[in-house]
């Protein structure tokens, strides 16, 4: 981005949002710098990823049973072995507030918030990140999805619009629009001047209400007010090109691919976010893969829709196919790492610079089990992540270990129900990776502090 560019889209340093589930050490949108001061430095570019897998795991199939760096790949995760060196499974994570709440799992993943019927949600790490990476890049996030819904939150702790369509995706990414910048513009000044309206009546009527409803009005106006600040920077990069795209690519990715091919459907979405991140297009993704009360079916290989697989009662079959269909997950993320480490930008491979957040909610879906989460970690070492190693918290909440026994299903859904180590928060990586993207927080959700076993 040109520094000469008008920036009346920048936020007074003293703005403060209150109440969004996170604590900062310096002002939160101390993040949205001028444009000219980044134009010296020019350090390296950061990025994070987030992909949701629905409805938990065959967790007996899924769960590595030894701590550390020697531990040996699952059933479920072998084909994540090639990548060894650039991720970390985790184990016994979970969000204190979700524990034992029906289905809540995919509403609270990236908040770690406590919501109920007098509590909303707030702030997803994703989106606080994206306050940071913003002023950089054309879209301040992507946010994908295979069914309904996704995963980022803003910070009125309301789920963002996700986009289903590849090619949609694509074209809101890579193409012009076919009005063109003028016509663009004339909808943006349009936009501008309804919120100029819904500000100044906001206002006027802000000196007659009470103190909670006054709050309230402070959490509308800082939601109209960001979206007056995307309005004013979309309006800002109608005046540079988009990024040129090969033929072979566009060909590739510029088509509309149904969730009834899901193996091509999920590498499309992938592929998108790796070109979205290597065109620095956005530094900030998520990928909800599919929702709690569906998960696609993978025709493919014959595996009906995953919310039914989870309520297997132990049925075997039904459990087959749950391994099955985690596996095939697993294969496509997998070859999302490999694009990511094929793919290279300035400073070396885009997995290095990228950190990329796997997993669910939920970890036995049967129970709604919402302890012992499944969670992979990978990419970032650019970013001073250590990888090669079993993150076992179940382990380190006792003094003697943990032993696994996946031979009795009923103790390994125990620990799945009900956290072994109170202190093992999801929250705690949230944290970490919001740090590690230069967020100045010194707390996030319910986090009791950053994980040091990263780096």
């Amino acid at each position: 981005m040109s520094s000469t560019r008008s920036q009346s889209w920048l936020l007074d340093r003293r703005h403060v949002l209150r109440g969004i589930g996170v604590s900062l050490a310096l002002p939160l949108l101390d993040c949205m710098t001028p444009l000219a001061s980044a134009a010296g430095a020019s350090p390296r570019v950061k990025r994070s990823a987030f992909m949701y897998l629905p409805n938990g795991v065959n967790t007996l199939d899924y769960q590595i049973t030894t701590a550390g760096k020697d531990y040996e790949f699952s059933k479920s995760l072998a084909p994540l072995a090639r990548h060894r060196d650039h991720i970390t499974p985790f184990s016994g994570l979970h969000h204190p507030h979700g524990v034992g709440k029906h289905h809540s799992g995919i509403e609270i993943w990236l908040t770690g918030a406590k919501i109920g019927p007098a509590e909303r949600n707030t702030i997803s790490a994703d989106q606080l990140m994206a306050q940071s990476t913003s002023p950089h890049t054309r879209f301040s996030s992507i946010e994908l999805s295979a069914e309904r819904g996704g995963l980022a939150v803003n910070v009125d702790g309301i789920h963002l619009p996700a986009q289903k369509n590849p090619s949609v995706v694509f074209r809101e990414l890579f193409e012009e629009s076919p009005g063109g910048a003028t016509e663009q513009r004339r909808g943006y000044e349009r936009q501008a001047s309804i919120l100029d309206a819904v500000l100044e009546e906001a206002r006027s009527v802000g000196g007659k209400l009470g103190q909670a409803d006054r709050g309230r009005l402070d959490q509308y106006l800082t939601s109209v007010r960001e979206v007056e600040i995307r309005t004013q920077r979309a309006n800002v990069w109608l005046d540079t090109p988009r990024p040129t795209i090969d033929s072979a690519d566009k060909s590739k990715l510029d088509r509309n691919v149904s969730v009834e091919q899901f193996g091509e459907y999920l590498r499309t979405m992938y592929d998108i976010m790796v070109l979205a991140f290597q065109t620095d297009q956005t530094r900030v993704a998520t990928f909800c893969t599919g929702y709690e009360n569906g998960g696609p079916a993978i025709p493919e290989i014959g595996i009906q829709a995953r919310h039914g697989l989870s309520h297997h009662n132990g049925n075997e079959r039904m459990m087959r196919d749950l391994t099955a269909s985690d596996t095939f997950n697993i294969q496509q993320f997998a070859y999302f790492l490999d694009r990511l480490a094929e793919v290279q930008d300035a400073d070396g491979p885009l997995l290095d610079s990228t950190m990329c957040l796997y997993g669910s909610g939920m970890a036995y879906g049967h129970g709604h089990g919402n302890a012992n989460l499944p969670i992979l970690f990978a990419g970032g070492k650019a970013l001073c992540i250590r990888h090669g190693q079993h993150v076992d918290y179940n382990a380190l909440g006792k003094p003697e270990g943990y032993a696994y026994d996946l031979e009795n299903a009923g103790k390994h859904y125990a620990i799945c129900n009900q956290p072994v180590n109170s202190n093992a928060r999801l929250s705690n990586l949230l944290l970490t990776m919001v740090q590690k993207m230069d967020v100045p927080a010194e707390k996030f959700g319910d986090s009791t502090s950053d994980i040091t076993e990263i780096g």
